[in-house]
């Protein structure tokens, strides 16, 4: 299954600071089997970001887009409504999962509006930007991702249940 990287910030995209959290996600999803097609570092801009998220979804271009970053309380974080903005369909256990999975590790997991959701045949999932908890989330919900994407892609049997 292919797979799509994009971190979400504005210090990353003006080259003020390394991005970790975007090749720490592409690692753990090519570990899990997903050949990563494409990957950005974006500025944190909800306009350019649901132009990026439907030409990906749209052009049938990956089957999996996991965001990095932009999931918290400052007024730049925006990564949340701008997958809104293009999803047709929400996956709110998605985000439920992760948070659930990281408030085992710390009581900041709460504070987190990451976001999930279907347009067309491709899920989106928002992770949060540190790598840690990017990594922490993504382990929670890696497992269970192949099998919701061969049933959205109507690749398996399971999809007639």
């Amino acid at each position: 299954m292919r797979a799509a990287v994009i971190t979400l910030s504005d210090s990353g995209y003006a080259g003020g600071r390394e991005d970790k959290s975007g090749p720490a996600v592409r690692a753990m999803a090519e570990e899990a089997g997903f050949q990563v097609v494409w990957t950005a570092l974006l500025p944190d801009d909800r306009a350019g970001l649901a132009r990026e998220l439907r030409r990906l979804c749209d052009g049938d271009l990956a089957d999996l887009i996991l965001t990095t970053g932009g999931t918290g309380f400052s007024p730049k974080d925006v990564t949340p409504e701008a997958t809104m903005d293009v999803v047709e369909r929400p996956v709110p256990g998605i985000p439920e999962a992760m948070r659930w999975y990281s408030l085992q590790h710390t009581p900041r997991a709460m504070l987190s509006r990451a976001a999930a959701g279907i347009r067309g045949r491709t899920l989106i999932v928002n992770l949060p930007g540190s790598p840690k908890a990017a990594r922490e989330c993504l382990e929670a919900i890696l497992p269970a991702l192949p099998h919701g994407l061969e049933i959205l892609r109507g690749t398996t049997g399971e999809c007639a249940r």
